[in-house]
């Protein structure tokens, strides 16, 4: 028993979790101009189901938006930094309908929540609510993402390193 468990623990630290539910999809396929080219880094997108947050994997959060609460930086134990970006141009909504649930410097867990939205404010404000998940950092790190499949919070593997 003991065995297996280091092994997945192993295992573990190397995969991101879908951080929302719903349909994991594509960067190209955000369709935003930035994202979906690459410009902040390569990674996937979230259209959700659920409205909150949740750390893909263990790390330090390292990056918060005060201004509108859309967005979550966190620098992993390798270096690695990654950025979750919730709904395309809702920095416009400055934080109307966002919530934070930690602040910069703590550490989290994976599956740990991390910020609150509204999809409906989102929509009201005339906004995808797609949420971005990018490396924005791979420090020298090689990531493989898996798109094109259903995403269930802190269960569905969607990155593996």
């Amino acid at each position: 028993q003991t065995e297996s468990n280091s092994e997945s623990k192993i295992e573990r630290e190397h995969e991101f979790k879908a951080y929302l539910d719903g349909e994991v999809i594509a960067l190209k396929d955000v369709g935003d101009g930035v994202f979906s080219e690459g410009m902040v880094g390569d990674g996937l997108a979230i259209r959700p189901t659920s409205e909150t947050v949740c750390a893909p994997i263990s790390g330090k959060i390292s990056v918060l938006m005060d201004e509108s609460k859309h967005a979550v930086g966190m620098t992993l134990s390798n270096g690695v930094e990654i950025l979750i970006h919730v709904g395309l141009d809702t920095v416009a909504m400055k934080g109307e309908g966002f919530e934070y649930l930690v602040k910069v410097g703590d550490e989290v867990q994976i599956g740990t929540p991390l910020l609150k939205f509204s999809r409906d404010a989102i929509k009201k404000a005339g906004h995808p609510d797609t949420a971005i998940f990018v490396v924005t950092n791979p420090n020298g790190v090689d990531f493989k993402f898996i798109s094109g499949q259903n995403g269930k919070t802190n269960e569905t593997v969607i990155a593996t390193y």
